[in-house]
This record gives C-alpha cells, structure tokens and sequence, in this order.
C-alpha cells in the first residue's frame, strides 16, 4: 500500500484521494494486523466443519455460542450469552431414502426442517397428490392415500437452470420451454387449490386419511435457479414425515406414480424434537471511555438452517464481525463510544433474536449511533444504503474518505435509499434508529449457497473476508469517534423537488419461544 493512498467520496459516493491525517495510526495498525495475523480461516474452519449448522434450539447451535464466548474471553474482551427466550430442540438424525420399485437406486433427498421422522424403517408406495374439482372428490380420493407416501409438490419438467435454457437452446425453444412450464405449473396449482386446504391443514388431513408421509420438492418456484442445488426450509407436517427430494430424484418419483408404474420407496430418516431450551444472542463488547451510553453495533446472525454448513449465510458473517472484535481489542481498546458486537440467534424464523434485544434494549436504540449488519454471503463489500437517513451519507463519505483506497475505494453509497425488510438491522430501523447492512459482491449467493444444501466452506473467499473485516473494523472506529451523532430523520426525495417521507418497516413482535412463532 502507498501511505498516501487515502480518499474522499464525493457527493455521487464514489471513492477518490486524500492525504493521510493522524487518526489513521488506528486505521494503519487495522490493516497491519489483518494482512499479517488474519485469524479469520481457522475460525471459519471451526465454526462451519467442526461445529457445523446452527438452527435455532439445536445443540450444534449452543456449542457455537459457547465457542463464540471462549475466543472473546481469549482475546480479553468481555462477552455475555444474553437469552432472549427459549425454542424446542429438533435433532436431524439418520437419513435413507431409496427407490426399491420398480427398480433401485438411493434418492438425493433430506428430512425437512423440524419435521417428525419415520420411527425406522418404513416402505411404501407414492401416489400424486391428485388434481380435483372439489373438496369432495378430494376426500372421496383418499383412501387411496393409505399407507402411501403422497407426493405433494410440482415436478419441474426440467432441471436445468434457466440460464442454460437461454444460452443453450434457440429464441423460439426458449419461449416456448417457458411458457409450456408456466402453464403446467398454474394448471397443476389450480387443481390442487379447489380442495381448500392447504399446508399443515391438509398434511394433516393426510395423515388422518392413513398417509405414512409426504414427498415435497427440494425446488421452490419459479423453478431450478442452478445444477444441484436444493433449498432446505420449515416442514408443513407436524403429524407425519415429510421427504424433501432433489429436483432431479421428485421428478424421477412423480413421473412414475403418474405413469401407474408401480414406484415404491424405503426410507429411514429419524428426527427428535425435544423439550425447550433456551434461546440467546451472543453479546460482546468494549466499553466506551467517554460516550459509554452512545452504541456502535456491528451485527451478524449466528444461526442457520441445517442442509449443509451454514457457511455464507451466515457464518461469513459472524466470523467477519468477530475478527473486526478482534482488531478493534488490538489497535483500538478504548474507544470513545461502546462498541457491541451482536450475533443473533432465530433470524431465520424472523429476526427473533436481534429483535428481542432491540425491544429489551431502548437504551440501545435511543443511543444508536450506528449499526453494520452483514448478511449476503462470502463477497467483498461494495455498497451501502442509507436506508432513507436522509443525512447519513455525509458521515459515511467523511468515514470512508480517511480510509486506504484498497480498501473503501469499491464501495458505492446509494444516498439516500430506502428502508431494507431483509434482515436483521431491520430490528433497529423499523424503530428509528441509524442501521445499515453492508451490500457484497453476489459469488452466486441467492443462485447456490443461500438456505441450500451447497453452502460449505469451500465457497468462503477469503480474500473479500479479510477486507470485510477490515472495513467494519474501520467503519467502526470513525463511527465511535465521530464528534456529531448521525442524524436519524428519513427523507427519500431523488431528484429533491418533492418531499416524500418514507416510513420504516413495521417492528415484527419477535417470537420468543416455539409456540408464539406456530402461533
């Protein structure tokens, strides 16, 4: 790095060259610390390969709590599990699922989240839940779902990603695979809404009817977005298993009952769902030396769904925001503010965990000078919205200018923006209060690592980690000395000739406990 290789953002947010001033010994030995002592692989190792997914109530997710705990102890700053409420324990367990009629194969499949298991083995034939003209003929239909598995999903008539679709096949093949999917899928909808239930209701149904389990698609709609990939979420069932297969394995199953050619499947997949336990965020934080009551949070949820490791949504960002703990406690041990690092636990279901803290917490809220919330994957940090705070782009461009060029020269302002409903610095700004999320680089997050059975460490970009962590380090530091607290008024008015407010999100009563978020 060339020392004077400092910038300023102009009014657009783009990143230009400033002298070096004296605040940057701070910012120097940041930089230093990273680039020559990063701790940021072994913690990611740890976290996501020795310790694993994080769902919420689970005993994998408490270890990693009490991890968290020990390397802030290590590294002398001080750390707290702070429950918020508590949350039933589930337990993935044993898992086979093959075909065994009319021929054998082993199926890509996965229990799906928090959905009971099969109590051993079980097999059994599949039939397709059918396309009927009313409630009675559905029920008129069910004996034939006794002792079957009831495949209860669409079958994709392609598994290839629409990307290869369009760059593969002719203009006219294109519109046309597109349309031919559009109207089988809305005539396939259609006949299974004229029974009037749905969901948990008719998983139920089924299971009164005698159906030892339901097959689903690992494949939301609008369809497949990338080869492989499977996006894991909450079971409908609470009565009987539900079986999530992988595109290619539910259309093998569902071609086979429609063409009555006798599929029938052994399975052995076995969960517990246990008592309640508790539920925390992990709190740690270095006290401010001056403004002890004024906050500079950074933020990260710790949890996860459990398909594969959990690793960019979101242990990159837990990791990132320890590391940036961790530099701080080095080059910046007293700062003026309170810096307070929050890894939420239950953002999965809802933001529970951070937003309990925010409602526990008004003196938090109230004292807000800024948050950074870091929730999209492995990729460098590259914008940043103002979220409708209509005044705080002017302390992000003096920020950003006293930062090196490597590292803030990248990143985009969108000034003055408007309000985000993602994730959890939603918890903070549904309530007034001066939060952002950090915007990355994609590294195909939302294609094949976000909430799928794809996200391991071997996506980690260890290269874009080491700069996030030294930008929210850094970020943190001008925020904790800024002299003037960043203004909290929303004004979202593009071209400044109308004078349009835009109100935050709606705060979201966290969920504390299993039952308030089945309720």
């Amino acid at each position: 790095m060339n020392d004077s290789s400092f910038h300023t953002v102009h009014s657009e947010g783009r990143i230009g060259e400033a002298p070096l001033t004296e605040q940057d010994s701070v910012t120097t030995r940041i930089q230093r610390e990273e680039r020559e002592h990063s701790q940021l692989y072994p913690l990611a190792q740890t976290l996501l390969d020795s310790i694993g997914p994080r769902l919420v109530g689970s005993r994998e997710q408490r270890r990693a709590n009490e991890w968290l705990l020990s390397m802030y102890r290590k590294w002398g700053i001080p750390a707290r599990n702070e429950r918020y409420g508590t949350w039933n324990e589930w337990r993935r367990e044993i898992a086979h699922i093959d075909l065994i009629a009319p021929r054998e194969r082993a199926l890509e499949g996965i229990l799906s989240t928090w959905s009971p298991g099969t109590k051993g083995t079980v097999e059994a034939g599949v039939v397709v839940d059918p396309d009927v003209q009313s409630r009675a003929e559905f029920e008129a239909w069910l004996p034939r779902a006794r002792g079957k598995f009831v495949l209860l999903d669409f079958a994709w008539p392609t598994c290839r990603p629409d990307t290869e679709l369009k760059a593969s096949a002719t203009a006219e093949a294109y519109s046309r695979l597109q349309a031919e999917r559009s109207a089988a899928f809305d005539a396939w909808y259609a006949g299974r809404r004229r029974t009037g239930l749905r969901g948990t209701d008719k998983v139920r149904r089924l299971a009164e009817a005698g159906a030892v389990g339901i097959v689903t698609s690992l494949v939301p709609p609008p369809g497949p977005q990338g080869w492989g990939v499977s996006k894991i979420s909450t079971t409908v069932s609470d009565t009987i298993p539900e079986i999530g297969l992988s595109c290619e394995d539910y259309g093998l199953l569902y071609r086979l009952a429609e063409h009555d050619q006798g599929p029938k499947l052994r399975v052995d997949a076995r969960s517990t769902l246990g008592a309640e336990v508790p539920a925390a965020n992990v709190i740690a934080e270095l006290r401010g030396r001056e403004k002890p009551d004024e906050y500079v949070v950074l933020s990260a949820h710790l949890d996860s769904w459990d398909a594969a490791s959990g690793a960019t949504d979101n242990g990159t960002g837990t990791v990132v925001m320890m590391e940036a703990m961790r530099l701080l406690r080095l080059a910046y041990p007293n700062p003026k503010r309170t810096i307070i690092v929050g890894h939420w636990n239950g953002e999965e279901q809802g933001f529970n965990g951070s937003g309990s803290f925010a409602a526990d917490h008004p003196q938090v809220i109230s004292g807000l000078q800024a948050l950074f919330n870091q929730d999209n994957g492995t990729g460098r940090i590259v914008r940043i919205s103002m979220e409708g705070f209509s005044g705080a782009g002017a302390f992000f461009r003096r920020w950003l200018s006293r930062m090196p060029s490597d590292i803030a020269g990248e990143v985009q302002l969108v000034d003055p923006g408007t309000p985000g409903h993602g994730t959890d610095h939603v918890s903070f700004t549904c309530r007034g209060a001066p939060a952002f999320n950090l915007g990355a680089r994609e590294w195909d997050y939302v294609t094949y690592t976000w909430h799928t059975n794809l996200d391991t460490f071997d996506k980690l970009v260890f290269d874009d980690l080491r700069h996030n962590a030294m930008l929210i380090a850094m970020l943190a530091y001008q925020a904790s000395e800024d002299p003037q607290r960043v203004p909290r008024e929303r004004l979202v008015s593009p071209d400044r000739r109308t004078d349009l407010r835009v109100a935050p999100p709606a705060c979201r009563p966290p969920a504390r406990s299993w039952a308030e978020s089945a309720g």
